[in-house]
């Protein structure tokens, strides 16, 4: 094996893309090494890119998206095998021992890393990752479908799987873009009586296609009238960062509803609490979640039949790719694949 490897990182807040050669590096105790395969790009990468994660150290190797092999492992791992198929996600470990951790609720370990910001992540020919920090993917799951589902995927399936919602009730996904149409085939083969939100006609066809029963156009249609017109949502999942729309959401909900919100807007919401109050219904943000979340994700989607829309780019075009899918233009999910 090649002692020099390629890697894409940014050196500085705001800085340009560099495709850098870096030595091979060796897994301490407890990490493993990772050929990476595949590696997705996410909104999320922007905090390395723009320099937003506080306390971030340069230069960095984003990318939380990954698929690869196992290829090497460090002392006191045994769970894990050279050749092994491996997924790492945006959660990048935890340290076992703070309040959380001894409750066995590690999402929420205090100390946790981020793959790609605490450490170099995907976009490179090889990683290095905490054990805690792999999942296995399944035997007939290619590498540029598992990517995105390390991140994207776990983010909508763990929240919709832990939502409250009982199948056959009414669950609507806000924005079919890289989370809401991963969103409404989750939605759809969860069992739940699926509603795609979406501004404009031209995602229809296809949210239908992706399993949902009903479209409501954003632009031409009263979304709070047109739930309630269903009894009202049990769970609305909230994909597109848009505080305005999300807000307005509220009012679609069933009573003892949750609107669920996994993508940030950067701006914050403004709530009908009389709403909420009246309906006994609920906001709440979702973390995407562990390793064994992110595993659960991939072997349902392989059961289930869940795919995620892909464009595949080398990482010699990360800059291309980065602007793909920074500028929304992609459909849905930017993949690099490494050789």
């Amino acid at each position: 094996m090649s002692t020099k490897m390629k890697a894409a990182q940014i050196s500085k807040a705001g800085g340009d893309w560099e495709l850098v050669e870096r030595d091979v590096p060796e897994p301490g105790p407890g990490q493993v090494r990772v050929k990476v395969e595949a590696c997705g790009i996410c909104h999320s990468d922007a905090l390395v890119k723009d320099g937003i994660w506080p306390g971030l150290q340069y230069p960095r190797v984003p990318g939380h998206e990954i698929a690869g092999r196992v290829d090497a492992v460090g002392a006191n791992v045994t769970s894990w095998a050279v050749g092994q198929r491996v997924g790492v996600g945006w959660h990048g470990g935890h340290c076992f021992v703070c309040e959380q951790c001894r409750r066995g609720d590690f999402a929420m370990c205090v100390n946790r890393k981020v793959t790609g910001i605490d450490f170099d992540g995907g976009y490179a020919d090889h990683v290095i990752v905490p054990a805690a920090a792999l999942a296995a993917i399944p035997v007939d799951l290619p590498a540029e479908e598992a990517g995105p589902f390390m991140c994207a995927g776990v983010t909508v399936f763990n929240a919709l799987r832990n939502s409250g919602a009982r199948a056959g009730e009414v669950v609507a996904v806000h924005g079919i873009g890289g989370l809401g149409h991963l969103g409404v085939q989750y939605a759809r083969r969860m069992g739940f009586n699926t509603v795609a939100i979406n501004r404009g006609r031209d995602k229809e066809e296809l949210a239908r296609q992706l399993g949902a029963q009903h479209y409501v156009d954003a632009t031409a249609q009263d979304v709070v009238a047109e739930l309630q017109k269903l009894g009202g949502a049990s769970v609305i999942l909230a994909t597109a960062p848009n505080a305005q729309a999300i807000s307005g959401l509220v009012d679609g909900l069933a009573p003892s509803g949750k609107l669920l919100v996994p993508a940030a807007p950067l701006e914050p919401l403004s709530i009908n609490v009389f709403s909420l109050i009246t309906k006994r219904s609920s906001v709440a943000g979702w973390y995407s979640g562990t390793a064994k979340d992110s595993q659960d994700t991939l072997e349902f989607s392989a059961l289930s039949g869940v795919h995620p829309m892909i464009e595949k780019y080398p990482l010699d075009r990360v800059a291309e790719a980065y602007e793909q899918m920074h500028s929304g233009k992609v459909r849905f999910r930017v993949v690099l694949t490494l050789d």
